[in-house]
């Protein structure tokens, strides 16, 4: 039983030979890290004067050996910002989740990882209901969408509810309008031919009902695939996508919701072309493609986004 073995041999190097372990391990293709945006609104992004980009790299993990950070989610509590996000851990090669705090929104620390499971693990979307906190992290490699509730908010998180079963589900983003709790999930028979499905129900543990124009979309590569979370702007949700083709996540797109009930549903391009893509700088100068814009008291936006370049 070698695999064992080789997985004690690794955490032991990790452990004992930090900087050891980074030079062996093979670096990812797409090296993704994490910034923050701002803006008059989550149509309107642009870097932070005053806070550097990158806020939170692969270096910043401690705990774990990571080859990306991605996929960031915010929430609030008690005055206290708390991100969670993707972090690949280069002992498994299975991607975990982790979290930071940050008393501005601006200045970030990285803590640890507050989920691990035997399957990959990313896009942990993050939302509260009732006072209580909620994940929907994507759980692709199971076949379902999983609920997951903190029961020691940010440490600790159980499942407590399988949403869908019996597909390729990607990337699901839940948010509430006019009552009703809505899912948009990417569930296409495999990457390269993204297919965008919708659902309702009354309350995020469900039971949850596919809607009669589901899918709402089919292998249009620029606009299937979510890319966090659904904000309501001038009381219509707006819904991001990333640009999968001809590379994975290169830029995010913007669209509003003109209509949506649970049997009509409409849409078009919020802005035209992309909201955000490929930077200037190293860190985000080959792709784009997750945001997670939030309101702040003054009316403005701010938004935790990734980026990513190449390493070939």
């Amino acid at each position: 039983m070698p695999g064992p073995f080789i997985d004690a041999g690794k955490k032991l190097l990790w452990k004992t030979a930090p900087w050891l372990t980074r030079k062996l391990v093979r670096p990812c293709k797409q090296e993704f890290s994490i910034g923050i945006y701002t803006g008059t609104s989550p149509l309107s992004l642009a870097p932070v004067n005053h806070t550097p980009n990158p806020v939170l790299t692969k270096f910043n993990v401690r705990d774990v050996p990571a080859g990306f950070v991605a996929d960031p989610f915010v929430c609030r509590s008690e005055g206290i910002w708390y991100m969670f996000f993707e972090l690949l851990n280069q002992l498994t090669w299975r991607g975990e989740i982790g979290y930071a705090t940050s008393a501005d929104g601006y200045d970030w620390e990285y803590h640890n990882v507050v989920l691990a499971e035997p399957f990959h693990l990313s896009y942990p979307y993050v939302f509260e209901r009732d006072g209580e906190f909620y994940m929907i992290p994507e759980t692709g490699g199971t076949r379902s969408v999983r609920l997951y509730r903190a029961v020691n908010f940010p440490q600790d998180w159980i499942h407590v509810e399988t949403l869908l079963n019996g597909g390729r589900f990607v990337d699901s983003s839940i948010f509430q309008f006019e009552s009703k709790w809505w899912l948009f999930t990417e569930a296409g028979p495999n990457p390269a031919s993204p297919l965008l499905r919708l659902y309702h129900a009354d309350e995020p543990r469900g039971p949850w009902k596919e809607h009669p124009s589901s899918p709402i979309l089919d292998n249009d590569p620029d606009i299937t695939r979510p890319a966090g979370r659904v904000v309501i702007f001038g009381g219509r949700p707006i819904r991001f996508a990333q640009k999968i083709s001809p590379t994975y996540g290169t830029e995010v797109r913007a669209l509003q919701i003109l209509e949506l009930s649970e049997t009509t549903y409409r849409e078009e391009l919020a802005v035209p072309g992309k909201l955000l893509g490929p930077g200037t700088e190293t860190w985000n100068r080959d792709a784009m493609h997750h945001v997670d814009p939030h309101k702040l008291e003054d009316g403005t936006w701010l938004a935790c986004v990734d980026g990513a370049r190449n390493n070939t």
